[in-house]
Formats: structure tokens, C-alpha cells, sequence
């Protein structure tokens, strides 16, 4: 690389660095305040909202890194275009195509930063998330100590507490089990407290009264006791029920288990090759992105008021080619032989930023554009 390559190549990766921090921090920002509410509101603690945090920054990064990169390219070209640098090269023989050669280096390492963050990165932390999530779901202090509101952590199981002493102390505990078809349970108490045993954990009732109502006979009776223990992890669902969302699969399982994962976790054909291809496409759409605000912005030269009309045409292909990676995700889920569509917004960016630098190599096609309006009018 020339000189001039490296000095515009080490531009767009420190703008790049600026934008993608600051859009993560936005987004992380935004969703991090619902989070800290779930978390620490629940009764978690810091280190579980650090984690949770953590593990949500690939999928922030992966949002972020296609308008940062494109964010970056416009910023550069446009401080070079405006400082006459683009003007000076131009003049001095170096052709459009050589003075895009940093942007496209640029492109392609911010294409191989987004397949590590959607082959691997992306779904190893959507599925340690998910596992994560789980055991805080089943954590009791987030499904029980919750006082004022009546909660139900399981299907036929009711569950009160009228208010928690700094100490621990439950106070008016209340507690229903619907669970069994011909007895229903409802336990009352003053006073309990919450027992860990081991992963489990046991509720403590002091002071309090069982009723057991037979459903079948409608006969009630009641049992006065001093202290009783109620085993209440077996309340909470077991980690790993249920099929693996798509997006947490790995690659290698979407590459060479797809019957199987049909057969054991429902996703259709059309689904799974709708997200394997996604995950390639996005390098391919950021590398577009790149080449499409570089080629856009080395239509115009230079001029006092600025390149404004090339940098809307920049955004207005950004939302064109967004827009049309939505449409062309149906039919694939639909027919999973439809796959090569999802390549096609990149493939159409490649194309219209090939293009325009082909326009940008020979002004004389512009300038002959701009004639005709004139010489008509």
C-alpha cells in the first residue's frame, strides 16, 4: 500500500472506532435501563447485570458496525474532498479506482469483522445469554420476593407476601397449589423465611395454617403448625426446555444438521437456511455499504457548498439496500432453495458503486449529462 493508502486507511478505522463507540453506547444506554430495572429490581446483583451486559455486545456491535463503517467512509472522503486532497490526487493522474483503494481495504476488514461477529461471536453469546437468563428466571428472588402482588411461578401455583423486613422476614405470606387434580392446598403464615439448599431452596412457614380441600368430595381440612418446610425449586423450569432460538444455533449446526434440527427443535428448512445466509450476507452488505458511500461521494468535486446532493444519494441507497434485505427474506422463508436472494441487496450495492466509480473515471459522461438539460432548455 502507498502512502496515501495507509494514511486514509488509518482515518477510516479511528472513525470507525469513534462512530461504532458511540452508537453502542447509545443502544447499550437504551437497554440498559430496562435491564437494570429486571435485574437489580428483582433482587440481583451488580455482577449478574455486568455479565448480562457483556453478553449483549456483540449483537449491539453487529447493529452498529454497517452504519458506523458507513458513517466513517462519509466522514473521511467528505474531510478530503472538502480539504481539496481528492482534487490535488485527481490532478496529479490518480484515478478514481486508486483513490477508492483505501476504502475498499477498509470495507473488506470491517466485512471480516462482521462474519466473526455473525458466525461465531454473535450466536456463542446468544446462547450463553439464554442459559444465563434462564438461571436468573429460576433464581427465587426474582419469581417470589416480590412483595405486594400476587405472582404465579408455575402453572397451578399462586404465591403472596405482604411485605419483606430488611432482615429477610417475610411477613402475611399466602400460598395456593393448584398443581395436583384432586386436592388444592393453601398455605397461610405470619412469618416465613427463605432456606438455600444447595441450587434449591425451601420456604420456611412459621406460626401458620394449612387448608386441604378434596375437589372430588368438597371436604375441607385444616392443619395448625408451629413450623413447616415447603420445598419450592421444583417450581422453577429446568434450563434448556424448549427448541434453541435460531439466532443462538451455531454455524456448523445450520451447515450440516439441518434435518436434525427440524426434526428435534421444529425450525423449517426456510428458517434455517434464511438465518445461515444472513449471517453471510451481512459481511457481504457492509463491504456494499462501504463502496457505495465512497463511490457515491466521488461523483462530485470540489465546490463551496459542499457534496450535499451525493451525500443524500448515500443515504438514500443505505435505506434502499436496508429496506431490501426485509423483502427478499420472505420468499426464503417460505422455499429455503430461494437462498441466493438474500445476496442480492449486497450484490445490487456492489453494482451501483462499481458503477458510479466507473462515472467518476470518465467526467467527461457526467459533464455531457449535465449539458444536455442545459442545451434543451
Amino acid at each position: 500500500m502507498s502512502r496515501y493508502d495507509r494514511y486514509v486507511l488509518s482515518q477510516y478505522l479511528l472513525f470507525f472506532g469513534f462512530f461504532a463507540l458511540i452508537l453502542v453506547a447509545v443502544f447499550w444506554i437504551n437497554r440498559a435501563v430496562s435491564l437494570f430495572d429486571w435485574l437489580i429490581g428483582d433482587g440481583q446483583g451488580v455482577m449478574a447485570f455486568l455479565e448480562i451486559s457483556v453478553l449483549s455486545l456483540p449483537n449491539l456491535v453487529r447493529m452498529v458496525l454497517p452504519l458506523a463503517a458507513f458513517a466513517a467512509t462519509v466522514w473521511v472522503t467528505n474531510r478530503l474532498n472538502s480539504e481539496s486532497e481528492l482534487t490535488v490526487l485527481r490532478a496529479t493522474g490518480s484515478s478514481p479506482w486508486q483513490l477508492a483503494r483505501p476504502a475498499m481495504a477498509f470495507g473488506v476488514l470491517t466485512a471480516l469483522m462482521m462474519s466473526a461477529l455473525s458466525l461465531v461471536l454473535l450466536p456463542a453469546s446468544l446462547a450463553q445469554m439464554q442459559e444465563r437468563e434462564a438461571e436468573l428466571s429460576r433464581s427465587v428472588s426474582a419469581k417470589l420476593l416480590k412483595p405486594g402482588s400476587f405472582l404465579h411461578p408455575a402453572d397451578g401455583l399462586t404465591f403472596f407476601i405482604g411485605s419483606i423486613d430488611d432482615d429477610g422476614t417475610l411477613n402475611n405470606v399466602f400460598l395456593t397449589d393448584q398443581r395436583a387434580a384432586t386436592t388444592e392446598v393453601t398455605y397461610t403464615s405470619d412469618k416465613a423465611y427463605l432456606v438455600r439448599d444447595g441450587d434449591g431452596a425451601h420456604l420456611i412457614l412459621v406460626d401458620g395454617l394449612a387448608q386441604r380441600r378434596n375437589l372430588e368430595t368438597a371436604q375441607l381440612s385444616t392443619t395448625a403448625f408451629a413450623d413447616f418446610s415447603y420445598p419450592i425449586g421444583r417450581v422453577t423450569p429446568e434450563i434448556g426446555d424448549g427448541p434453541r432460538p435460531l439466532r443462538s444455533i451455531p454455524t456448523r449446526d445450520l451447515l450440516y444438521d439441518r434435518a436434525q434440527i427440524t426434526a428435534t427443535e421444529t425450525h423449517s428448512l426456510g428458517a434455517q437456511a434464511e438465518e445461515l445466509h444472513q449471517r453471510f450476507a451481512r459481511a457481504v452488505v457492509t463491504l456494499a455499504v462501504v463502496m457505495i458511500a465512497v463511490s457515491t461521494l466521488m461523483l462530485g468535486g470540489f465546490s463551496r457548498f459542499g457534496i450535499w446532493k451525493q451525500l443524500l444519494a448515500a443515504f438514500v441507497l443505505l435505506i434502499l439496500i436496508e429496506g431490501l434485505r426485509g423483502i427478499v427474506a420472505a420468499p426464503v422463508l417460505e422455499d429455503a432453495a430461494m437462498w441466493p436472494l438474500l445476496y442480492l441487496p449486497a450484490g445490487l450495492g456492489l453494482l451501483i458503486s462499481l458503477v458510479f466509480l466507473h462515472l467518476a473515471s470518465r467526467p467527461q459522461l457526467l459533464a455531457r449529462g449535465r449539458s444536455r438539460p442545459e442545451a434543451s432548455a
